[in-house]
């Protein structure tokens, strides 16, 4: 599961990563970068197959549009990538619906004798890195239409291993471009997500705030010792 991660660059550093512009109307109304503790129900920059020049900002857990309500999301900020063409919520999205979300790191919790240490995991070989995502469009009984998306997951490599046992689809820049290409067949996108080679990886522990989502500072980016003994 992927439930916490971090995007702290700025706007126009990330404008020119993708090659993409962020739509006026979303900078005022959202503006939130940069953010050190993305979480589910936070709007977040994605940029769609159906519109590749713009990046837009969804709502981190995916809304059906048969949902009732909002509230289903919280249970839809990750698909995983083994069974998604079976999935009702996502099998469809998955063909029709897909979409890059950028981060520059990841926060993940490994368990130890001393409780729960949360490890922020970023890359090496690129200062942004996109997870394959799915989007989805939802109407609500009031007439309002929120954009929303979920997170890719699977098996994790060496790296990750020692920490948890799922981790993040995360895309390298050719598979971006499949992964919005709507011709390529969806078997072959999913026989392309593999664990990101752990020698492009690096994880170090962050302090515990980041499990708050009230948290929100430069601070949580940085390495703490981890305890190793029991308060008594």
């Amino acid at each position: 599961m992927c439930g916490r991660s971090s995007l702290t660059i700025l706007q126009k550093e990330l404008e020119k990563r993708f090659n993409a512009t962020f739509y006026s109307d979303d900078l005022l109304q959202y503006n939130p970068l940069p953010n050190y503790n993305v979480a589910p129900t936070h709007m977040h920059p994605v940029i769609t197959n159906l519109d590749q020049e713009h990046l837009q900002f969804f709502r981190w857990g995916l809304i059906p549009f048969w949902a009732k309500d909002v509230k289903v999301g919280y249970k839809m900020i990750n698909a995983r990538i083994e069974t998604v063409l079976e999935k009702t919520a996502f099998k469809n999205a998955f063909r029709t619906k897909r979409c890059l979300v950028p981060f520059d790191g990841f926060y993940e919790w490994k368990k130890t004798p001393t409780g729960k240490q949360p490890y922020r995991i970023i890359t090496k070989n690129t200062d942004v890195f996109s997870v394959a995502g799915l989007w989805a469009e939802w109407t609500s009984p009031e007439g309002k239409t929120i954009h929303s998306f979920t997170l890719l997951t699977q098996g994790p490599n060496e790296l990750m291993k020692g920490i948890h046992d799922r981790m993040p689809a995360i895309l390298t820049p050719e598979q971006e471009q499949l992964w919005l290409d709507v011709s390529v067949p969806p078997e072959d996108l999913r026989a392309m997500i593999t664990p990101y080679p752990d020698e492009w990886m690096h994880a170090y522990p962050v302090s515990p705030r980041v499990g708050n989502v009230r948290e929100n500072d430069k601070g949580l980016l940085e390495e703490v010792p981890v305890q190793t003994t029991l308060d008594l």
